[in-house]
Parts: C-alpha cells; structure tokens; sequence
C-alpha cells in the first residue's frame, strides 16, 4: 500500500467534494493579490495531529505561504494555545479553512481520546491499539492520529495481517482447521491472529500456534485464566467494550494489548479555531 498516495488522494477527493468548480463567494469578493495571516488556535485542551496533512491542503492552493507551526504533531495543548499562523493569499487561506479545519480537528480529537486512554495505563505494560473501525476513506489518517496520541496502530487492513474471526471458523470447522487453512504459503513476516470467545477456544488457538490471540468480550476472571493458559506462547489481546474505567483492571489480566474501537468510531473533534487578519 502507498501510503502517501492514499493521502494525496485523500485531499484530492475533499477538495473536489468542497470546492469542485470555484469558491463562489470567495472569488467574487476577495482581490487575488490580496494577502493575510491565519491563526489557528485551541479552544480546549488537547493533543495536536494533523498538521502535516493541513500543509499538504495548502499546497495544493499555492507555493508561496509561510508556515509557521507553533506546536509539533503529538504535543499536547492548553485552551488559548496558538497551533499554527499561515501567511498566504487570501482566498487561498479561505479555500483551505473548512477542509484543514476538519482534518486538523478530528485528528486531534482521536489523539486527545488515545492520550487518555494510554495516560491510564501507564506502567502496566499493556499497549493500546486501534482497529480498523474508522472513517471510510480516512483510515490512515485516523491511525496517524492514534499514533499522535501515544496509541499502537493494529493491522492496517485485511491485507497485512490474519485475523481470524467466527466467520472463518465456522465454515472451516473450528479453529485448528482455519489456522492450518491460512497457514499455507503465509510468509513469516505476516501475522496471524485468532479471536476466542472461551477458554476451550483459547486452548485450540494455542494449540494451533495462533501469534496473538483475542479475548472477545471475555469478564476479567475468564481473561486472568486465558493469560495463564497462553503462558507466553503467543500475545494476547482484549477486545471488546473497553471504556477507560474498565482498562486498568483489564490490565491486571496481563493481556498484552487493549484494542479500542471507540478511538476512532466515536470521534469528538477538538475544538480548534481559525482567524484570519488582513495585511
């Protein structure tokens, strides 16, 4: 996969969505030679992700801008913090402003969500991760702004690593048959990963040399027990309602990793600002 390409793509297909054959209101009142400043600014506290991807938007308007980022991707913000300051044509920060908005805002809102959550698990050593519940279309965006956070990133899609989910298992009549099937051909460096519902399923995942092993909606105790019964033979995921009160004692298990659907699925934009002043 090309990563960069997905992201120029990205960009393509939103500046076409918003602004396809002209900015009307913009074209008929701004002068093209007209230049100004833009201030992007905090409105709540957060973690920053997304400025890489807004220059890119700008980019794509003109070549002669300054930027000027006041903050990194992954650093944290207070409410009132300057983010970024743009000097550029006018309508040029116009064109941009409701796309790098976006953006901007909700990859910082998925990376102020993974802080949290990796906040609180802090000296455990267990890792959270993503899934593949994100936007359609802004996937690796999505991830970069887990990564932002201080989060891990899972498989980026169904083509770079195995997951074996009940589907599978069902029509290829149980767990050691689906490993096997997979097995075939698969290089070393593909992972190979088998969701479990019980403790008898755990069992047959190892028994079948599973590389990481999900516990799917499995209560703590059932999930303490899975670990035992794993010893080490594989890695270990919880999955499934993972909300921050409920983490550290997940932790406690000795799951190796946490994934979360929410930090992407149920994303709350930070809230950012963007004011422009004319020279």
């Amino acid at each position: 996969m090309d990563k960069e390409k997905l992201i120029e793509d990205l960009i393509d297909l939103a500046i076409e969505e918003d602004i396809s054959s002209g900015d009307i209101s913009t074209d008929a009142i701004i002068p093209v030679k007209s230049r100004a400043i833009a201030v992007m600014t905090a409105k709540a506290d957060g973690v920053i992700s997304g400025l890489g991807i807004i220059r890119k938007v700008y980019e794509r308007f003109e070549d002669d801008f300054v930027w000027h980022p006041l903050v990194k991707d992954g650093q944290r913000v207070r409410k009132g913090d300057r983010i970024l300051e743009i000097e550029a044509g006018y309508r040029t920060l116009l064109y941009g402003e409701r796309l790098s908005l976006n953006i901007l805002q909700r990859m910082s809102g998925i990376a102020t969500a993974t802080a949290r959550y990796v906040a609180e698990l802090e000296g455990t050593g267990t890792v959270i991760l993503d899934t593949r519940k994100t936007a359609p279309g802004m996937r690796i965006l999505d991830k970069m702004a887990v990564r932002d956070g201080g989060g891990h990133n899972h498989r980026m899609g169904l083509y770079d690593m195995v997951m074996l989910k009940d589907n599978h298992i069902k029509i290829a009549g149980g767990i050691p048959q689906a490993v096997a099937a997979v097995r075939k051909g698969l290089p070393l460096s593909v992972k190979l990963e088998v969701e479990t519902t019980c403790l008898e399923e755990v069992r047959q995942a190892v028994e079948a040399g599973a590389d990481i092993i999900m516990f799917d909606n499995m209560d703590n105790e059932t999930m303490a027990e899975a670990v035992r019964i794993v010893a080490g033979r594989a890695r270990t995921e919880a999955s499934g309602n993972m909300s921050i009160p409920r983490l550290k004692e997940v932790a406690a298990t000795g799951v190796d990793f946490i994934s979360v659907g929410a930090l992407t699925h149920s994303v709350t934009a930070l809230d950012i600002s963007m004011n422009i002043i004319r020279k």
